[in-house]
């Protein structure tokens, strides 16, 4: 079964472009989201990658309406692969249920972690130029009222650390990075 998947980024954007797209691939199945593509925690997206099974065949007009970052893709990818399901994009000429899809489709994963790298080393070089300039100074601690309170408690077993940290709205990472603080060398 040829399965579609539209998406636009707002309500008051039309889908008809894309659907007409789909129609001429012969799509029977049509999942339409009206939101942000910056997550793949959409539902008609979620719907459609429950609904797919092995051998359907999900097509797309184009990538960036399937999923914005290289991250999403790959993983929707992977799941669709799980299920043994083809992808097809019609503005990328993307199928892989080819050789020549799933080539493309292996570039285009290696180029969206070259990029995704080369993101990480700007954004480096940025912020070092910036303490330089005396301009960046990194994130400002969180503040957390009663924590050491909460640390004795936990530590006494009056309270678990999941609970503190709950009371606290603090991360577990957090927590515990702080509580080796607290204890010292």
């Amino acid at each position: 079964m040829r399965i579609g998947y539209v998406r636009v980024s707002t309500l008051e954007q039309k889908t008809e472009r894309q659907e007409t797209a789909l129609e001429d691939f012969g799509v029977e199945r049509v999942f339409i989201d009206k939101a942000s593509g910056k997550t793949a925690d959409r539902p008609e997206l979620q719907r459609m990658m429950d609904y797919v099974r092995d051998g359907d065949t999900v097509v797309v007009e184009s990538i960036s309406r399937f999923a914005r970052s290289a991250r999403d893709f790959l993983n929707l990818m992977e799941r669709l692969s799980e299920k043994d399901v083809s992808f097809v994009s019609n503005k990328e000429s993307i199928d892989t249920a080819t050789p020549a899809g799933r080539f493309m489709l292996t570039v285009f994963a290696a180029v969206a972690e070259l990029e995704r790298d080369y993101l990480r080393d700007r954004q480096r070089e940025g912020i070092e130029i910036a303490k330089k300039m005396g301009k960046y100074h990194g994130r400002k601690p969180g503040i957390y009222p009663g924590f050491e309170h909460l640390l004795a408690q936990s530590r006494c077993g009056k309270i678990t650390a999941a609970a503190a940290m709950r009371k606290l709205g603090m991360s577990k990472t957090t927590w515990y990075r702080k509580a080796r603080e607290a204890q010292g060398p």
